[in-house]
């Protein structure tokens, strides 16, 4: 189990910073908020439900964080089209459901690959302003809406 007791390594957000600043710390505050609380877990506590009627376990939520990295800061920022290792069509909800405690370490991995490549895609784009490469439902976006979507779906779960 976690170490309730154990140092707290995160960088706190500036109170005073510019608006890209802001929002990459905010998402960085997120980021490492999500593998704080899963330090220690053992595979069978990642794959833990928590009272019905959710059937979101600590491991869904960070297979699912990854693949919503990877859609926004690679597809939708950069046009490039990532395959989604968790869902299909005939399981859309594969990222929350299907993680075992066998995939829980290779997961974990995966999803810091993820945060890897999202973050080279958001530091390689420095207008918060102009339309990105790709859309969203057809519909034009910026990467101001990006980040704070992200950080809103980071804060969501």
């Amino acid at each position: 189990m976690a170490d309730p007791n154990a140092a707290d390594d995160r960088i706190a957000p500036p109170f005073l910073a510019a608006e890209r600043e802001s929002l990459d710390a905010w998402l960085e505050f997120h980021r490492a908020t999500v593998l704080q609380k899963v330090e220690g877990l053992s595979p069978e506590q990642l794959c833990r439900r928590s009272a019905p009627p959710s059937a979101l376990s600590p491991l869904g939520i960070v297979r699912h964080l990854g693949g919503v990295e990877v859609y926004w800061l690679r597809e939708v920022l950069l046009d490039q089209e990532q395959p989604d290792p968790y869902c299909t069509p005939e399981n859309p909800d594969g990222d929350l459901l299907d993680g075992t405690p066998a995939t829980a370490e290779a997961d974990l991995a995966a999803y810091r690959e993820q945060v890897a490549s999202a973050r080279d895609a958001q530091e390689s784009w420095s207008d918060l302003d102009a339309p990105v490469r790709g859309r969203r439902g057809g519909e034009p976006l910026n990467l101001r809406w990006i980040l704070t979507h992200l950080i809103e779906e980071y804060a969501l779960h």
